[in-house]
């Protein structure tokens, strides 16, 4: 699993001139689910993003998590993080699961960080086309790859 995780003031999912999410501050996920992903790759993950310090304290430094900082989450699926870029001008998206793999994968991670935050956690709508808006903090935003944590 790759997540881009985005510190934000505010962030909102909008589909069909409908929205389906939003915040205030908090952390917008970006979540892209590879062949081969499992659902350990997802505990470890939504861990990681839940315990992660990247928030200011009161001495503005970058010290609290997002619970810590009573900050929301939104986690959006994205299959085209695990675009291949090498040949030509089209990315490939091989890499990325399938749906029928990816969709249970990208719901019980969500399950696994409102257990992890104690809250429940925004969601986009897995294969929608979404309109997602969002104002980065900061800008702070962290690429985390479940293949890379060892």
């Amino acid at each position: 699993m790759r997540a881009v995780i985005q510190r934000v003031s505010e962030a909102s999912v909008v589909i069909g001139g409908r929205e389906v999410s939003a915040i205030g501050g908090g952390l917008l996920v970006l979540l892209g689910i590879e062949t081969g992903d499992t659902a350990e790759d997802g505990e470890w993950l939504a861990g990681k993003i839940a315990r992660m310090r990247i928030f200011p304290d009161a001495e503005g430094k970058m010290n609290l998590s997002v619970a810590e900082s009573g900050g929301g989450v939104i986690v959006v699926s994205q299959f085209t993080l695990h675009a291949s870029t090498k040949k030509g001008n089209r990315p490939s998206f091989i890499r990325a699961a399938p749906p029928e793999v990816a969709e249970p994968l990208y719901g019980g991670f969500c399950e696994l960080l409102e257990g992890e935050l104690g809250t429940p956690v925004g969601r986009g709508v897995f294969a929608a086309d979404m309109k997602v808006s969002l104002v980065n903090d900061g800008p702070v935003t962290i690429v985390m790859d479940t293949r890379a944590k060892e």
